[in-house]
């Protein structure tokens, strides 16, 4: 057996029934005879582990070293344990692609391109790259296809920089076994009651607001502001805007003339997003004149937190197991990297939905897949997450193509599912969710609202070829997904889950299959691409997925590598 293949103990492992902390795979790896040690380490476990343990390994090592040393001990024959074959899915050089396209953008006297200080930089941060084998930033305009490079493989035993005991996850914001919604009108009256108040509270300190009832008693020529939900968005006939917003007590129509500063903001609104604005009445008070619009957004002072040591977090999403385009081979040498000296500082994974790739989610979608009941395809993911080290902590949400509802926010996964899933012992949460790993707040989102966004605004503010933009519009209007119907369904519950309550560090989405990543007011909007090649319906509807990328995120200092596995 190979010693630079760690991967294929994980896989030869997974089919005995066993997972393995990652230290115990190296040490089997670095034993004189790999398949006897492995052999010996199954037949030695305890009747109801799941999971080898290096003390597992260890033990049996220095077993067979003291039986090796001992002048009565017979010499040493043919192992009857079969040898671990190599799958034939996996490479020969198991080494881990991992180079991501070129960087664009400012670049400083080394030629590397960096972050802006500059809050007037926020939409176009670019970290600086600090390995050829690595890149780091801001999408480029290149195709992700266009990079290469093979990062040294590194052999030998290592042990992990850190023990369990410093790790944390906290999670929140999960609607799993609080789901309550029957999905009566007066349920959704209640969730939009919810998102106003929440969000009005954010805005009310900037404007002096007054209830819709209140504005149509005053008299013409008064100034006056109101925070609302906007009710509708339509131009005038002579290319002005008419924005109607509602509050709890009605709806009032405000004008955006075209000739004012601010008419480039009215592109960016979406029905039902909560916004405030102040102007002038007009002299038969029927109307309000705008002269400023405010989203609740981002403060612009926000500083995130970060880890009190370094440890790294690998963000991914789109597994897609069960269809034909499924790239189990760029899988494997993720996997194989994780098991490397170079992936020491990777101890967790968060995965932003859909493990599989379901059944019936799109026309024809049985003639596209390689594995046809949604539990089997389960099955064939939790044999592939075996392949992770099992000394990571892995935190996984649902997306739309998992057996969950459609309606988000979406609980997580049942307990027959979890069962399928639980040898990796995954934490798994509801969608949308914040996770807060060694206290950095992850919000992971898997993305559905994101197609809503895209299609509404303008291409420069949104789209699939730079979905961190998109992902800022979401972060500005406080919300996951604030336009209700089209391909967003709603959940009503008792409460608005789907509002940004506090601002997260890092913001992790998927589902559109593009790599994208940036700050927006120092908060990493990050859209982690999939590992599934284009389909023949993504073809027909002209999607060019970034597949087989994992980006790699520093938790004490929230810095982005990306890293390529095909």
């Amino acid at each position: 057996m190979p010693l630079e293949t760690p991967s294929r103990i994980v896989r030869e492992l997974a089919r005995r029934g066993y997972n393995a902390e990652r230290e115990a795979v190296t040490l089997i790896a670095s034993a004189a005879d790999p398949a006897t040690a492995l052999g010996r380490a199954v037949e030695d476990a305890p009747d109801d582990a799941l999971r080898l343990t290096a003390e597992d390994v260890r033990t049996v090592l220095e077993a067979d070293s003291l039986a090796a040393d001992s002048p009565t001990s017979p010499a040493a024959g043919p192992s009857s344990t079969p040898a671990v074959t190599p799958d034939s899915s996996a490479t020969a050089d198991s080494s881990a692609t991992a180079d991501s396209p070129p960087e664009s953008g400012p670049t400083g006297n080394d030629g590397t391109t960096h972050h802006g200080a500059d809050e007037r930089d926020a939409h176009a941060e670019q970290p600086s790259t600090r390995d050829p084998s690595v890149s780091t930033g801001t999408p480029p305009d290149t195709s992700p296809d266009e990079a290469g490079g093979v990062p040294p493989e590194t052999e030998g035993s290592w042990e992990r920089s850190s023990t369990a005991e410093r790790r944390s996850i906290e999670i929140e914001g999960d609607v799993t076994g609080r789901s309550t919604g029957t999905g009566e009108y007066e349920q959704f009256v209640t969730v939009f009651r919810d998102r106003y108040e929440r969000l009005s509270k954010r805005l009310r300190g900037r404007v002096n607001h007054r209830p819709a009832t209140a504005i149509q008693e005053m008299t013409g020529g008064s100034d006056a502001s109101m925070v609302g939900l906007v009710n509708d968005v339509r131009s005038s006939a002579n290319g002005h805007w008419i924005v109607e917003l509602e509050d709890t007590t009605g709806v009032f129509p405000c004008l955006v003339t075209k000739d004012r500063d601010i008419a480039d903001q009215v592109d960016e609104l979406l029905l039902d997003e909560c916004v405030a604005v102040e102007g002038t009445l007009a002299d038969d008070a029927g109307i309000l004149f705008v002269d400023s619009l405010h989203f609740p957004d981002v403060p612009r002072t926000y500083r995130p937190t970060t880890a009190d040591r370094h440890v790294q977090a690998a963000l991914i999403s789109d597994v897609h197991v069960g269809s034909q385009e499924f790239m189990a081979d760029a899988w494997h040498r993720f996997t194989d990297w994780l098991h490397t000296r170079e992936a020491e500082h990777v101890e967790y994974l968060l995965i932003a939905g859909d493990m599989v790739e379901g059944v019936g989610v799109y026309p024809d979608q049985d003639e596209e897949l390689d594995v046809v009941d949604i539990y089997d395809q389960y099955e064939a993911f939790s044999e592939y997450l075996k392949e992770v080290p099992g000394d990571l902590e892995i935190v996984m949400i649902p997306g739309n193509h998992d057996a969950v509802r459609l309606a988000e926010p979406q609980p997580g996964f049942d307990e027959e599912l979890r069962s399928i899933m639980s040898a990796h012992d995954a934490r798994i949460t509801g969608n949308p969710s914040t996770v807060t790993v060694e206290g950095v707040s992850v919000l992971m989102y898997h993305g559905v609202s994101l197609d809503e966004v895209i299609a509404e605004l303008p291409e420069e503010k949104a789209s699939y070829g730079d979905p961190h933009k998109a992902m800022y519009q979401l972060l500005k209007k406080r919300h996951v997904a604030p336009q209700y119907g089209g391909h967003m369904r709603l959940a009503p519950e008792e409460k608005d889950y789907l509002v940004i309550d506090d601002v997260p560090d890092v913001f992790h989405t998927g589902h559109v299959h593009k790599l994208g990543w940036g700050k927006y007011h120092n908060v990493l909007a990050v859209n982690s691409g999939c590992w599934q090649a284009q389909t023949a319906f993504q073809k027909s509807v002209n999607i060019d997925p970034d597949a087989g990328f994992a980006p790699i995120l520093d938790l004490d200092t929230l810095e982005l590598t990306v890293r390529k596995f095909v």
